[in-house]
């Protein structure tokens, strides 16, 4: 069931909501208002079994100069390396 996000064209709150029909645009959770778009959002992907997952079209990061990382990943990119 996919998730998607929405804007409210009244108070211009952002919000996602699962909906089970793609045409549906649910009422705005902060002002009920059911003048809502539903928006774009950047994609997101796996790359090569990798476990980076950014934007597309964004740069891909620099690899680390020591070429290794922590033992929880190889990247040297993520919260347990610090």
């Amino acid at each position: 069931m996919p998730i998607y996000e929405f804007k409210c064209a009244d108070c211009g709150k952002v919000f996602e909501e699962l909906v089970f029909n793609r045409d549906e645009c649910p009422s705005c959770p902060e002002c009920k208002s059911t003048g809502t778009e539903k928006l774009i959002s950047a994609c997101k992907f796996k790359n090569g079994g990798s476990s980076d997952s950014r934007d597309m079209g964004a740069p891909a990061p620099s690899a680390p100069s020591s070429g290794g990382g922590c033992s929880g990943c190889s990247g040297g990119n993520c919260s347990s390396c610090g």
